[in-house]
């Protein structure tokens, strides 16, 4: 990563020694807190089980994992498009996230893919990449959202479900580890309910929060808890997944076409 000195928190931070959402408006809107707070609770909890080595951070943005992963990592490669709208210091390469990596075989560990999968118009090529890059017995750490707004328009392109994403690594040579919906009903009204209400004049940021710490008081009782767990199978919010690298056969080839982008100067 480029500028490590300069970095500093963006969309989750560490409180109390977790991560979590952060508070910062210009970050993470008021509507958006209750499904941000639930994907820092994934990463915190999985990062120090499947990070190591030679982390790639994929459509990386402002970085904002890196306080989770730093320790359990010996490097992180930062690498997004040409034309992402988090504009940052950090990054060592900027290439079409479709197109052929700028890496050889087998360089990296860890892969790390925090909400772009959903913005990658030809997903298979990116899977493929993903293989060749990493290690046989590294991981892939990754989030897709399902019952959610579109956002980052108009590269917003796809909602995978369960089924989807285990078909990716199966026909990509991995092994799923992990593969949790992040979600169900209550967590995906409070969210719909949170983000109308936001833009309500004057009280919509705080008719927002309350919604959504409604929602988190619910989710910490047996009946709230139950109702999320019954309802995430059919109404999943979006998942997580951990999937590992297996070794590929001699005849196995994975090609990709070339990337059409650039490395940056460090």
């Amino acid at each position: 990563m480029q500028n490590k000195g300069k970095w500093v928190p963006s969309k989750f931070v560490l409180r109390r020694g977790a991560l979590a959402a952060s508070r910062n408006r210009s970050e993470v809107g008021a509507g958006s807190r209750l499904i941000a707070d639930i994907v820092a609770g994934y990463y915190g909890a999985h990062i120090p089980q499947y990070a190591r080595g030679r982390l790639l951070d994929l459509g990386c943005g402002k970085v904002p994992l890196y306080e989770a992963y730093r320790t359990y990592v010996t490097e992180n490669v930062c690498i997004d498009w040409e034309n992402t709208p988090h504009k940052n210091e950090y990054l060592d390469a900027t290439c079409d996230l479709t197109q052929r990596l700028p890496y050889d075989d087998g360089e990296f560990d860890t892969i790390l893919l925090s909400d772009v999968l959903e913005h990658i118009p030809q997903p298979e090529n990116l899977w493929r990449e993903m293989s060749r890059v990493l290690k046989p017995g590294g991981n892939v750490l990754l989030n897709v959202p399902f019952f959610y707004w579109l956002h980052e328009t108009p590269y917003d392109f796809y909602r995978y479900t369960e089924f989807a994403l285990r078909r990716f690594a199966d026909s990509s040579h991995f092994k799923v580890r992990v593969l949790d919906a992040t979600g169900g009903a209550p967590e995906i009204l409070a969210d719909v309910l949170a983000k109308q209400a936001q833009v309500i004049p004057v009280i919509g940021r705080g008719v927002a929060i309350v919604v959504q710490s409604a929602t988190r008081i619910l989710l910490r009782t047996g009946l709230g808890r139950k109702f999320s767990e019954k309802t995430r199978k059919k109404f999943p919010l979006g998942y997580f997944m951990v999937a590992e690298k297996l070794p590929l056969e001699p005849s196995v080839q994975l090609e990709v076409p070339s990337c059409a982008g650039r490395e940056t100067s460090g």
